[in-house]
């Protein structure tokens, strides 16, 4: 797979290189104390969850507050910590993560010619277990991680800091990746590069400009930067 256009593939992590079901980390995670974690109790946790992530990306609250604050009213009813639950999960989330489909073939093959980077609002402490348990992170050149950084997407700071350690001066030939129409995709091109929207659903797009490429899988992503599509 030669890559004539781009010095460098960024990608999110989550629904973008790799699974992210958070009703079975959950459930697995309460599993441990006995606790039989139903939908219902997933959809009360998304009704916190979603307005803290809005939050961080934000930059209202940081990652600490985030992970705490989402496990505050288990951790009471647990009688444990917040940080000891937010731990648990992200154990196992690592644990029951896969790579999609097409992810390491296009990894492996675009390594040729190209190299490869991740920039993701996910913590530290999930990416580093999954990128080694699934054997991913042989073929990655640069994990920038917002909770490291201090800023998390769309915030053009992070884009920077990646460029930075990149030692990427020309941002037209950077393409980032991602299934978030607004941190991935509208951050990347409000820091110069180009972007790729995965659109796994077949939606519309729901923001202005629109991204250089849409796809709706990992292959097809290679086939277009292959040429061959």
């Amino acid at each position: 797979m030669t890559i004539t256009n781009y010095d460098w593939l960024l990608f999110d992590a989550d629904e973008t290189l790799f699974s992210f079901d958070a009703y079975a980390g959950l459930r697995h995670l309460f599993d441990e104390y006995g606790v039989h974690f139903t939908q219902a109790d997933y959809t009360d946790y998304q009704q916190l969850n979603k307005p803290l992530w809005d939050a961080y990306q934000a930059g209202t609250i940081n990652a600490k507050q985030l992970q705490r604050q989402r496990f505050a009213k288990w951790a009471a009813t647990l009688e444990v910590t917040a940080d000891e639950l937010n731990t648990g999960f992200m154990a196992a989330m690592a644990e029951i993560c896969q790579p999609l489909e097409g992810a390491r073939s296009l990894l492996e093959s675009a390594r040729a010619s190209a190299k490869i980077g991740i920039v993701t609002n996910g913590f530290t402490e999930l990416q580093e277990a999954r990128l080694q348990q699934t054997g991913l992170g042989d073929l990655i050149d640069l994990v920038v991680i917002s909770e490291q950084v201090g800023v998390a997407k769309p915030a053009p700071e992070i884009f920077t800091h990646a460029l930075q350690k990149m030692q990427q001066s020309d941002r037209q030939r950077v393409l980032m990746t991602g299934d978030n129409p607004h941190s991935d995709v509208i951050g990347a091109q409000r820091s110069g590069l180009h972007a790729c929207w995965l659109n796994h659903h077949g939606e519309p797009y729901p923001l202005n400009p629109p991204p250089h490429y849409e796809v709706r899988s990992l292959p097809e992503l290679q086939q277009i930067l292959t040429g061959t599509n």
